[in-house]
């Protein structure tokens, strides 16, 4: 079972950062096998919302108020780890991000650059395309956004 919680940096414990962070680089690094600065200095601003399963987080994304990141609230660093997406743990953390979004800053407008093979799972959560496809990293994505 999944259980998930919503932190601001400074109430993340150390263990919990480091989890964190481990697994983001687990698989936008390691398993995508893309070179890039995950650690972007932008966390300390995020709010984040993480899944644990028997107290290891499996499941994570970060979230900005509106002016933070884009002009609208925004959804990003959204992760599984590879031993778990077979749970659909990728919708649970997302409707629970999109409900933070609400809750934390009055607001059901939210966008998100998501990688293009998942557009479809976006688009399932009420995302829809904005614009053309572009490279980031080196990764085909696109713009998303829900109203």
């Amino acid at each position: 079972m999944l259980t998930i919680q919503t932190k601001t940096f400074q109430e993340l414990t150390t263990k919990e950062l480091y989890d964190l962070l481990q697994l983001r680089s687990e698989v936008f690094v390691v398993e995508q096998n893309c070179v890039y600065q995950d650690i972007d200095g932008k966390d300390e601003k995020a709010l984040h919302v993480i899944g644990k399963k028997n107290n290891i987080i499996v499941a994570y994304t970060r979230i900005f108020k509106p002016g933070d990141y884009f002009i609208n609230a925004s959804i990003g660093r959204v992760v599984v780890s590879e031993e778990n997406r077979q749970y659909k743990y990728g919708y649970y953390i997302m409707e629970a991000s999109i409900k933070t979004v609400k809750e934390y800053f009055n607001t059901t407008t939210i966008k998100l650059s998501a990688q293009l093979y998942l557009k479809k799972f976006y688009n399932n959560l009420g995302f829809k395309e904005v614009g053309e496809e572009y490279l980031e990293d080196g990764v085909p994505h696109i713009m998303m956004v829900k109203s």
